[in-house]
């Protein structure tokens, strides 16, 4: 699909947190039983602070990172293992059952998919703590953990692991997230084409970005975008 401005994209990749849906949804949800893990909470954000600073490929990334948790948490490591999986990555599974996506995005992938593009989800989370998100799963040619990649957001390796399993240069691939650090330099220091999701507030008082490519703040405008439906 050629698309003016961004040239031929062959592929529409998605961040899954903040960018399938909005992150206040599962926030007000999850924020009572966040509290109740504070401590638990608080080391695994240490942790990921640390990895979201590692540039090179790490083999070991998962024991690295949990190396850093269990000693802020002060377990050993199979125990800290295990209160990972169950309080974080299991922990949050039922809190995503109730969560809506944002409003025209399934209809977007649907459409994209219809019209011969690839669709990819990458996420800093496993993405199975998601269920089947919403029937996007489904319609994925690629679905990645960022931390299969030996290294996290805003690294560039996980972009580059993106675009090695699309089998696509990273100039023909469009990332779409919502965090401007993570999700845009990190795609756009990968090569690859970017669209920067926002509140409508954030667009209507004018914030831009020199980085993204497109700067939007619905998946329907989004879709007038990409396939060019008249207005």
């Amino acid at each position: 699909m050629f698309i003016e401005d961004l040239g031929e994209i062959k592929a529409v990749a998605f961040d899954v947190d903040g960018t399938l849906y909005r992150s206040h949804r599962l926030t007000i949800r999850v924020l009572p039983y966040v509290l109740r893990h504070s401590k638990i909470f608080l080391s695994y954000r240490k942790a990921r602070n640390a990895m979201h600073e590692q540039k090179k490929p790490l083999h070991n990334f998962k024991e690295e990172q949990l190396n850093i948790f269990s000693k802020s948490l002060k377990q050993a490591p199979e125990q800290a293992e295990k209160t990972l999986k169950e309080t974080i990555h299991d922990g949050l599974k039922k809190y995503f059952k109730k969560i809506k996506p944002c409003h025209g995005v399934v209809d977007l992938i649907s459409e994209l998919k219809a019209n011969g593009m690839k669709i990819a989800l990458m996420s800093d989370l496993p993405p199975e703590q998601k269920g089947d998100i919403w029937g996007i799963k489904d319609l994925c040619d690629v679905t990645l953990w960022s931390e299969d990649s030996g290294a996290i957001k805003p690294s560039k390796l996980p972009f580059d692991k993106l675009a090695e399993e699309l089998k696509l240069p990273a100039n023909e691939i469009l990332y779409v997230g919502n965090n401007h650090k993570y999700d845009i330099l990190g795609a756009k220091n990968a090569g690859m084409k970017t669209a920067w999701i926002v509140y409508p507030v954030i667009q209507r008082f004018g914030k831009k970005s020199k980085d993204a490519d497109i700067t939007f703040n619905s998946y329907n405008q989004l879709k007038r975008q990409l396939l060019k439906e008249k207005k």
